[in-house]
């Protein structure tokens, strides 16, 4: 097989887990990220030390590599759009443009005949008060851009939460009110889209958080097969309005009456599909690797129930413990300082094989 060379933007752990798996396929990889030292730099072939959106550096991206990928959904849009005319960019700039304003993802997931919650525009305090009259004093008011891992959100329960000063605490930037969803269990799906528009999906993990981050993704999940097959079509019905290649983690909640309503995509290899690394012959950053190159997609079937832990700040001291255990896969991301809230690693256990 000839060696050829992955460009991938952002230097943390997702891009260090696909630059691992491109390494297994014989791809050589090249980091873009102005932090040196990153997490992926350290089993990259090489690293461009520069902001993502230095036209240098992104100049020199393309003429070295042969596709480009990346590893976080906060690239900037006009840096892929440059990149896609002289390198293909996989998934496509118009993935970004989606995901990266929670507004114009909902609008999109609605035209691809896909349920989410209900939801309306704020843009000023007056909007979020007259949405808020409308959803019932209850609802969840993000910033349509950035936020992650629950930051830039505010949750508000009843009547009782005075929408006072929100929108100006929020940063008086564009919000979205999104209706409270009393959902049963939050899931996730893992999906691939090959270059000749192959589809193919991972079983839906049932996914925990804590304090907005996640904590555990456990298979299988506590889901009908209708419910699993609707994500799944969700899934299909996404990639192909995207014309998308590589995977993306769609995050659902489960209601009472078994349906499902999409929360919110990410462009990337996503955290609820880490366990595919330990209970699947080719995991999702092997799947990625082989869709942006232009390879077959490979199998997603499940050969054993698991539980995937992600390790917190202080939970990277428990690492011996769980060395110790049987059946346990350990992870950890190369990062040298732990603090609240950053993800250091993460753990899949082993259960039992699946029964199919």
């Amino acid at each position: 097989m000839t060696t050829s060379t992955i460009g991938i933007i952002g230097g943390g752990q997702l891009g260090r887990m696909l630059a691992i798996a491109a390494a297994r396929l014989n791809f050589r990889t090249i980091i873009l990220e102005p932090q040196a030292d990153c997490p992926a730099a350290q089993v990259a072939n090489a690293q461009i030390a520069a902001a993502y959106d230095d036209p240098a550096a992104l100049a020199e991206l393309a003429e070295r590599c042969d596709v480009v990928t990346y590893e976080f959904e906060n690239v900037p849009v006009a840096a892929a759009e440059a990149l896609q005319h002289t390198v293909p960019v996989y998934p496509p700039a118009k993935a970004l443009e989606v995901s990266q304003d929670r507004l114009t993802e909902k609008r999109f997931l609605n035209s691809c005949g896909i349920r989410t919650a209900d939801f309306r525009a704020v843009d000023s305090q007056g909007d979020l008060e007259a949405a808020l009259a409308e959803f019932g004093g209850k609802g969840v008011l993000k910033t349509c851009r950035m936020g992650y891992d629950g930051k830039g959100q505010r949750v508000f329960r009843s009547t009782d939460d005075s929408p006072a000063g929100a929108f100006e605490a929020l940063g008086s930037v564009p919000l979205i009110l999104e209706s409270f969803v009393p959902f049963e269990r939050e899931v996730s799906i893992i999906a691939a889209r090959s270059r000749d528009g192959d589809v193919s999906c991972y079983d839906p993990a049932e996914n925990v958080h804590r304090n907005g981050i996640l904590h555990t993704s456990t298979l299988p999940a506590r889901i009908s097969e209708p419910a699993a097959a609707t994500a799944r079509d969700s899934a299909k019905k996404l990639l192909d309005a995207l014309g998308y290649v590589g995977v993306i983690g769609i995050e659902f909640f489960l209601m009472s009456d078994g349906t499902l309503i999409a929360n919110e995509i990410a462009p990337r290899v996503h955290n609820s599909g880490h366990w595919t690394e330990a209970a699947c012959v080719v995991s999702q950053f092997e799947q990625h690797i082989r869709a942006v190159s232009g390879l077959s997609l490979g199998d997603p079937a499940r050969h054993s129930d698991c539980v995937m832990t992600n390790l917190i700040g202080d939970d990277i001291d428990d690492v011996p413990a769980w060395l110790a255990r049987k059946d346990v896969l350990v992870h950890l991301y190369g990062k040298t300082e732990s603090r609240p809230g950053r993800k250091m690693g993460h753990v899949t256990e082993l259960k039992k094989p699946s029964q199919g």
